[in-house]
């Protein structure tokens, strides 16, 4: 055990990442050590930022803590500490279960971890964090909670009504970063359409993605998790007319059968998902769109996934994942709903879904085949550099990569490269210097 070293593993989405940064900030502004996902932990204290989205993440999450659990059993690690979304829903339960865990937090007041370990911070001080990403790009979280409640999400039983954070604090981080290199900002929230709305009275998305692009130094901005209901459609100019408002948008649609849609509480149909699609596409053209389905959810019928496949093909997402319904504690559909479509057929329609995908996803590539893109370097890897375009999202989207034997490309700047080839996953390059 190394003193005053701390480990820190985080688990689940970007906006979970994002605490465990500001958290490792504020560790190393009282004098701690921290190593942040460690392959080979040392520290003499272990703190899980959990995630407890659906039950595979579950499941991740208390594997985690039951492994630096014996870990303390085995005199390996003096003290142990869970935070975050597993940690805010069933504290008490884990607290029972896991005896060996010195303290659970919740989503929001894992800020107290730094007096209890006998430190102090300065809450005045300006927001410190310490960028867990490669150097030039750095997720940005924009508000906590959502007030969708989908029926099949757990997500406001943890994380609470949707709140906004200020612009001018948001304003203040992003310069911040600036300051420090950052070029690239994942702009991310369980639901960003609605930003605005609590604080402001009216949403404030287009305000707020625009004053961010005006910042010198930002040099990307890449938008996700929208909701398509009530889409403010003024995002779409800004989208369009900003240089360094990157032509993406993730927005999760989970369905498009009616009779599935209504059953989500998704307040909003078929046709009007079709429809925002098409004007998106028309009002930003060369778009990259990402989106999340679901398959099994309780009720779908084989004519609901018919549906569902010819809208696949007929949209055309250039990027698309999707998942098997997973029955949630506590949410509406586990309430009101019977989980009546065997595992075998969700797996079934998942499989058959990313299959289309996958021969899109082809056909998205082979079309960049010849043209010149710009690419930003994220690390060099064996043999190649690899990077990614606007279009691409880190850890998600397919990279491209760039022999680097052809030339010395510095991380974290941006070239023009000309698309040659492609794989299932990737694009391959070679820049023009």
């Amino acid at each position: 055990m190394k003193k005053n070293t701390i480990d820190l593993i985080t688990l689940g989405c970007s906006k979970n990442l994002v605490d465990s940064e500001e958290l490792i900030g504020r560790l190393n502004a009282c004098g701690y050590q921290v190593a942040h996902d460690s392959d080979n932990p040392e520290g003499e204290i272990a703190i899980i930022n959990t995630c407890g989205f659906i039950e595979a993440a579950k499941e991740e999450s208390i594997n985690m803590i039951l492994e630096f659990a014996q870990a303390k059993k085995d005199g390996r690690l003096k003290k142990l500490l869970v935070m975050g979304c597993l940690s805010q829903r069933y504290r008490s339960d884990l607290a029972k279960e896991i005896p060996q865990v010195d303290k659970f937090y919740g989503k929001f007041d894992w800020k107290d971890v730094i007096a209890d370990l006998g430190k102090t911070y300065d809450e005045r001080k300006k927001i410190e964090r310490s960028l867990t990403t490669p150097s030039h790009y750095a997720y940005l979280k924009i508000s906590e909670g959502c007030d969708r409640m989908c029926t099949y999400c757990a997500i406001p039983l943890m994380t609470g009504h949707h709140v906004s954070r200020p612009i001018e604090d948001i304003l203040e981080e992003v310069n911040d970063l600036v300051s420090k290199g950052v070029k690239e900002f994942q702009v991310i929230a369980q639901e960003l359409t609605y930003y605005g709305l609590d604080l402001y009275h009216k949403q404030s998305i287009a305000e707020l993605v625009e004053r961010i692009s005006d910042i010198p130094g930002v040099e990307w901005i890449r938008l996700h998790y929208a909701y398509p209901a009530d889409f403010p459609m003024d995002l779409l100019r800004v989208i369009r007319e900003r240089d360094n408002v990157c032509k993406y948008l993730d927005i999760a649609l989970q369905h498009c059968s009616d009779h599935i849609l209504s059953q989500m509480h998704r307040h909003v149909t078929k046709q009007q998902t079709i429809d925002l699609i098409n004007e998106i596409r028309r009002q930003v053209p060369d778009i990259h769109i990402r989106t999340t389905l679901m398959v099994g959810y309780p009720g779908e019928t084989e004519d609901d996934f018919a549906q569902l496949k010819d809208f696949v093909k007929e949209m055309h997402f250039e990027r698309m994942g999707a998942f098997a319904y997973s029955e949630e504690d506590g949410t509406y559909a586990a309430l009101h709903h019977k989980d009546d479509v065997p595992d075998n057929i969700k797996q079934k329609r998942l499989d058959v879904i990313m299959k289309i995908q996958e021969s899109i996803s082809a056909d998205v590539n082979d079309a960049k085949v010849g043209k010149v893109l710009k690419v930003i370097i994220d690390r060099i890897e064996g043999e190649y550099y690899v990077g990614r375009t606007q279009f691409d999202s880190p850890e998600v989207d397919p990279e491209v990569l760039i022999k680097a034997e052809e030339q010395k490309l510095n991380i974290g700047d941006f070239y023009d490269a000309k698309i040659v080839s492609f794989d299932d996953y990737d694009l391959y390059a070679t820049t023009l210097l």
